[in-house]
């Protein structure tokens, strides 16, 4: 059996550009069957990355902040988006130790995955850092707005279960984790 084949972009416009967080663009495209589809969205982020960091004592570091799209706050793993010129793994450094304050330790690439590969062109690098500890206080810029937590990973297991982790990827991450590692004794 032969696998699906890629579209042909017929025409490309964009109707936002925000950079660096966001453009968006329309594609009309021509499916390999001969459909044409006039209207087809893409949205270009860039990079992303994300941190899974186990302190020296096993607890999992979050941050709590609000989401205006979903009007929630949850829990997340400390993330950002990749500046220009920076790898997936300085940047997962730089954003553990602004967002949290935490750093050093044991670093590896976790899982690299997609938001949405259907309308989105980027990729979310997930890194495991273990070992970390605190060594400054956060720095956050103007839009940042969040609360960090030494949590351990019971809880952080819990939370997973009753709907306290939306975000997709990272629930992915730490589930992978659990995966992995065992789940927690005292979990539900």
């Amino acid at each position: 059996m032969q696998d699906p084949q890629p579209w042909q972009v017929l025409q490309s416009k964009y109707l936002l550009d925000r950079r660096p967080y966001m453009h968006l663009r329309e594609d009309q495209v021509r499916l390999p069957n001969g459909v044409v589809l006039d209207h087809y969205f893409v949205f270009e982020y860039p990079e992303w990355a994300s941190i899974l960091a186990v302190t020296e004592e096993g607890s999992i570091v979050l941050i709590r902040q609000y989401r205006h799209a979903l009007g929630k706050v949850h829990f997340e793993l400390p993330a950002g988006i990749v500046d220009p010129g920076e790898s997936p793994l300085d940047s997962a450094r730089r954003e553990l130790m602004e967002e949290t304050g935490y750093g050093s330790g044991e670093w590896r690439e976790f899982v690299t995955l997609s938001a949405n590969p259907a309308t989105h062109t980027n990729r979310c690098h997930i890194f495991l850092a273990t070992g970390v500890r605190r060594m400054n206080n956060p720095d956050y810029d103007h839009s940042e707005d969040m609360t960090v937590h030494v949590v351990p990973p019971g809880e952080v297991h819990t939370a997973l279960c009753q709907g306290g982790i939306y975000q997709a990827l990272h629930a992915a991450a730490l589930w992978r984790w659990f995966a992995e590692n065992g789940l927690p004794t005292n979990s539900p």
